[in-house]
């Protein structure tokens, strides 16, 4: 199973053409989105290409094959254009290895505040986009980093989780984070 991250698209083309020309290399079966994805916010400025329009159009193609939560820069309003679900505010995915993968914004649940966890389990958030891959008091922290709005120096990131590997990873290539799921 190789599963491929993206949060915080904030509605910018460009960027959602990026990660999405990133996901097809990839491989990857699924197309996880931890919310931010069509609106900008009140925080941020508006992103470069922003057409959250042309964004939902482009993202209803990979409709079947994208597991999408609510960001808190999401709405209900967003949710008319999107023909996936992404109005929840977290979801959970069993893995093949048993353990389970906590998907959310990071607004609500995040490496800070947790839901319950067992010792093993993951949790993957967007809403810092600072990327994170990292084993902390028996659970794996997750954050992809942010396609249109990185912040603290990072570069533009997505995340993939493929043979027990959480990675999160530039659109050159360069790695920032990874960890190994044991």
């Amino acid at each position: 199973m190789k599963l491929f991250f993206a949060s915080d698209l904030h509605g910018s083309l460009p960027a959602t053409e990026k990660v999405l020309a990133e996901y097809q290399k990839s491989g990857a079966e699924t197309l996880v989105i931890l919310g931010d994805v069509l609106n900008h916010g009140p925080r941020n400025p508006v992103p470069q290409g922003y057409n959250p329009p042309a964004v939902a159009e482009l993202l209803n193609q990979y409709a079947d094959q994208i597991i999408a939560v609510r960001g808190n820069c999401d709405s209900e309003v967003d949710q008319m254009l999107l023909s996936f679900p992404m109005m929840m505010d977290y979801a959970w995915v069993m893995l093949p290895s048993g353990q389970r993968l906590f998907l959310t914004h990071g607004h609500l649940y995040n490496a800070s505040k947790r839901p319950p966890l067992r010792e093993g389990d993951l949790i993957a958030h967007g809403h810092t986009h600072i990327p994170v891959a990292e084993l902390n008091d028996g659970q794996y922290i997750f954050n992809p980093g942010s396609i249109t709005f990185p912040r603290n120096g990072f570069a533009a990131s997505y995340g993939l989780l493929e043979d027990n590997h959480l990675s999160v990873v530039t659109f050159d290539g360069e790695i920032l984070a990874k960890t190994l799921i044991a």
